[in-house]
């Protein structure tokens, strides 16, 4: 159960909390909010990893009418409780119950189809950066997704920060006749590599 939230207070949705911080990666500074010190979600499991997919999918961004092309910044990601996500989804989508995932794309969110550049200042064409968008995932409901599919609850979240990182760059599944979800299988092959089963699986 995934969706893109609306984009409007997305930063104070993310932002308004503690137990994390910034962090600089490959050129994108990347805010990791943890407040609920989750260990499968400490940011040296998975932030290295989001820097390098965000840099890999900066070209991935969909086309709107006019734009221009901007260095991508930063993204926001906080991870949440059931209740906390659940306030979320209400108050943006308006259904009452929780969810895994939420994207609020930022004001960088589906810019040109010749992407951002996700290299340092001054990269790219000369204008200014841009900020991805912010992206909230349920802890345990990741933990529950990633007991029923026989894999560690770190794959899981892998998985839906992907997810919410399509959704930030403008992609949605609910429209597109299924563009989304092929794209997202062709990058979990990539990105993830091949699902290993039972206990103790990643």
């Amino acid at each position: 159960m995934r969706g893109s939230g609306n984009g409007a207070g997305a930063v104070g949705a993310v932002a308004g909390g503690g137990g994390g911080g910034g962090g600089a990666g490959g050129g994108i500074e990347i805010a990791w909010l943890n407040p609920n010190r989750y260990g499968e979600a400490a940011a040296r499991l998975l932030r290295p990893w989001l820097a390098a997919l965000l840099a890999a999918l900066s070209e991935l961004a969909v086309q709107p009418p006019g734009g221009g092309r901007r260095r991508l910044c930063s993204c926001g990601v906080r991870f949440a409780g059931d209740r906390a996500m659940r306030r979320l989804n209400r108050e943006f989508r308006g259904i009452d119950r929780t969810t895994d995932v939420l994207s609020f794309p930022g004001d960088a969110g589906g810019w040109d189809a010749g992407g951002w550049d996700a290299g340092g200042p001054g990269a790219g064409q000369p204008d200014a950066g841009g900020h991805l968008g912010d992206i909230v995932i349920s802890v345990p409901a990741a933990r529950r997704q990633a007991a029923a599919a026989g894999h560690g609850p770190e794959r899981e979240l892998r998985v839906l920060l992907l997810h919410g990182v399509l959704h930030c760059l403008g992609h949605d599944h609910e429209v597109d006749g299924g563009e989304m979800e092929r794209l997202e299988r062709r990058l979990r092959r990539r990105w993830l590599g091949p699902a290993r089963r039972g206990p103790g699986a990643g």
